[in-house]
């Protein structure tokens, strides 16, 4: 088996579909609006080649960073990979540990906090909004 070194950009040969790999290096930062104490990386889309129905971000959330309250008119799933947060929906406190997760329904109004003394790492799942996919 030979192991790829570099990203693998998805590509048609023999009428094979190959996949898209992508290293954490080249992980592009961005801002999520109403976000503060908070560092993002786009992990997969918004790029050629990359999935074509939702896009995958890496959030880390200092102490006492959060979100919100906001919503998206889109699902989105968060999972927590280290550390925890609070998801606050209609005035209810959940807190998500290590490897749990949520779906946050469509217009949902949601904030979110680590209110921990450390890093909680978040992996956010999205639809691409209409008219911000390229």
């Amino acid at each position: 088996m030979k192991l790829a070194k570099t990203s693998r950009k998805q590509s048609v040969s023999a009428g094979r579909i190959t996949m898209h790999a992508k290293r954490f290096d080249e992980a592009a930062p961005y801002e999520a609006p109403n976000h503060y104490g908070c560092f993002g990386l786009r992990l997969q889309g918004f790029e050629s080649g990359g999935p074509k129905n939702q896009w995958i971000g890496l959030s880390q959330f200092l102490p006492g960073g959060g979100a919100g309250p906001d919503s998206t008119p889109f699902e989105k799933v968060y999972v927590v990979l280290d550390g925890e947060i609070t998801v606050v929906i209609d005035d209810i406190s959940t807190v998500l540990r290590k490897y749990d997760s949520c779906t946050i329904a469509p217009n949902e109004v949601r904030t979110i906090i680590n209110n921990s003394k450390l890093t909680c790492t978040l992996l956010v799942t999205m639809p691409y909004a209409v008219e911000t996919k390229s």
